[in-house]
C-alpha cells in the first residue's frame, strides 16, 4: 500500500508523456518540490532537536551533577555558548568550517553569511536551502565546547570560560569540522579528502576534540578545592535524569539529521542510534553492578550518553546488530575509565567529560572502520559506479588506518591547542576562580545569584 503514490505518479507520467511533455515536466517538478519540502522540514526539526541537546539537555544533565552552590553557573556555561558560538558562526565560523579552502581550514567566501541563502549548496545538501544546512551545523558547533565544561565544572571563572571557548572554537572546532566535513578537507570521505575517514555525525569533530580537551583542562587546572576530602556528590540526580532523557531524544536530530534528507539513510541512523544507546545502558549498568554491587540511576543514564557518543560516527554506516555491539562495548569500557582508571590516576574530571566523550568517541570512531558497510551507505562509488567496500566487514581493512589517522589528528589538535589556549588565558585574565570563590560557590561569586532560595 505504501508504494501506491509512487506507482500512481509513474503511470501518470507515462500517460502524460504520450500527450503533453510539458505536463510531464510539471509533474516531475512537483515531485521534486515535495521531496525538497520534506527534507527541509526534517532538517529544521533536527536543528531544533540538536539545540535542545545543549539547553535544556546538557544544562540539566551537568547542572544536576554539581553541588547546589554551582548549579546556576554550570547551566549558564551551556546557555551562554548558545549565544557566543552563534554570533561567531554568523560572522566567520561557518565560512572557516565549510567554505572550500585548504585541506585544514575554509576560506572567507561565506564571511558575514555572504552567499548563504535559500538556494541549495549541492556539495552539502541538494534538496535543502544552504541556510538550512548552515543552521543545522551551527547546533553542532554550539554543543561541542559545552561538553568540555564538564571537566572543569565548579572551578573556572566565567570570564575565563568566555575567552577559552572563543579561542577553542577558532583553533580546534572550525578546523576539525572543515577537515572532516568541509569540501576538500583533509579527512573528508566524500568531498576530496586525502584520508577517507568516516564520521557521520561527529565522533572526531565533536566528541574526541571536546573529550580530550576536557582532560587537558582537568589536568591543567588541578583538582577542585576539597577534592577527596569534602563530599562532592551530585545535588540532584533528578535533574540529570531529565537532562539525559532530553539528550537521548535530541540525539536523533544529531545523528539521523546528518543524512541531510528525510530518507532511508536517516531511518538507518535513527535505528542505530537507539539500539546502541540501549545496549550501552546495559553495558555500563552490568559492569557497575558487578563492580559496586548495585546498579545506580546515575550509572544507567551515564551509559546512555556513552552509547549516544559511541554510535555517533558510525550511525550512518552500520547495521542494527553492529550498533548493539558498539554500544555494549563502549558502555563497559567507559565505565572502567570512569570508575577504575580515573580513580587510579586521581585526576579531577568533574563530570567525566573525558571518560564519556573522549573515550566513547574514540571507541566509536575506530569501530566505525570495522562495521561500516555499503549496504547501509553507498555514497562512495568506483569508476564504474559500483559502491566500494567501506569497512572491515566489507573487506576493506585499510579503512581502519584512515580512522586511526582521524583519531590521531583529533587527539593531537585538541591536546596542543587546548594547552596553548589555557596558558594564554591564564597569563592574561587567569583561568581559575579564587579559593574563596570556590568555597562560596560560582553561583554567587560569578553571577550573584542562588539556584535555591530557601527563604522564599
Amino acid at each position: 500500500m505504501n508504494k501506491f503514490p509512487t506507482l500512481f505518479l509513474t503511470f501518470a507520467a507515462a500517460a502524460l508523456a504520450q500527450q503533453a511533455p510539458d505536463k510531464v515536466a510539471a509533474l516531475e517538478a512537483a515531485v521534486k518540490s515535495a521531496q525538497s519540502a520534506g527534507d527541509n522540514a526534517w532538517m529544521l526539526t533536527s536543528s531544533a532537536l540538536v539545540l535542545m541537546m545543549t539547553g535544556p539537555g546538557l544544562a540539566l544533565f551537568y547542572g544536576g551533577l554539581v553541588r547546589k552552590k554551582n548549579v546556576l553557573a554550570t547551566m549558564m556555561q551551556s546557555f551562554i555558548l548558545m549565544a557566543l558560538i552563534t554570533v561567531m558562526w554568523a560572522l566567520f565560523g561557518y565560512s572557516l568550517s565549510f567554505a572550500e579552502g585548504s585541506p585544514f581550514i575554509g576560506d572567507l567566501r561565506y564571511l558575514f553569511m555572504n552567499g548563504v541563502g535559500a538556494a541549495p549548496n549541492g556539495d552539502y545538501g541538494a534538496t535543502v536551502p544552504h541556510q538550512t544546512y548552515m543552521i543545522y551545523q551551527l547546533m553542532f558547533a554550539i554543543i561541542t565546547p559545552a561538553l568540555i565544561a564538564g571537566a572543569f565544572a565548579e572551578r573556572m571563572k566565567f570570564t575565563a570560560l568566555l575567552g577559552f571557548m572563543f579561542l577553542w572554537a577558532i583553533i580546534v572546532y572550525f578546523p576539525m569540522a572543515h577537515m572532516v566535513w568541509g569540501k576538500g578537507g583533509l579527512l573528508n570521505a566524500f568531498l576530496g579528502g586525502k584520508f577517507r575517514a568516516f564520521d557521520f555525525a561527529g565522533g572526531t569533530v565533536v566528541h574526541i576534540t571536546s573529550g580530550v580537551s576536557a582532560l587537558v583542562c582537568a589536568l591543567y587546572m588541578g583538582k577542585r578545592k576539597g577534592f577527596g576530602v569534602e563530599s562532592m556528590k551530585p545535588h540532584s540526580i533528578v535533574l540529570s535524569f531529565i537532562g539525559a532523557c532530553l539528550l537521548w531524544v535530541g540525539w536523533f536530530g544529531f545523528n539521523a539529521g546528518s543524512a541531510v534528507a528525510a530518507n532511508g539513510l536517516a531511518t538507518s541512523a535513527f535505528v542505530a542510534t537507539h539500539f546502541a544507546t540501549a545496549a550501552a545502558v546495559f553495558g555500563w549498568m552490568l559492569a557497575e553492578w558487578m563492580h559496586n554491587g548495585k546498579p545506580s540511576v546515575l550509572g544507567a543514564i551515564s551509559g546512555a550518553v556513552v552509547g549516544l557518543v559511541a554510535i555517533t560516527p558510525a550511525s550512518g554506516f552500520v547495521k542494527p546488530m553492529p550498533a548493539l555491539i558498539i554500544g555494549l562495548v563502549a558502555g563497559v569500557i567507559c565505565f572502567l575509565m570512569v570508575a577504575v582508571v580515573k580513580n587510579k590516576f586521581g585526576y579531577d574530571d568533574s563530570l567525566d567529560a573525558f571518560g564519556v566523550h573522549g573515550v566513547g568517541g574514540t571507541i566509536g570512531a575506530i569501530l566505525t572502520g570495522v562495521f561500516a558497510t555499503n549496504e547501509v551507505n553507498d555514497g562512495i562509488k568506483d569508476a564504474a559506479g559500483k559502491a566500494v567496500p567501506m569497512g572491515l566487514v566489507d573487506g576493506n581493512p585499510g579503512q581502519l588506518v584512515d580512522q586511526l589517522v582521524a583519531v590521531g589528528i583529533a587527539w593531537g589538535l585538541a591536546i596542543v591547542a587546548t594547552l596553548i589556549i589555557l596558558k594564554v588565558i591564564d597569563v592574561t585574565i587567569g583561568v581559575r576562580a579564587s579559593a574563596d570563590d570556590e568555597t562560596t560557590g560560582l553561583d554567587l561569586s560569578q553571577h550573584g545569584e542562588e539556584a535555591y532560595n530557601l527563604e522564599a
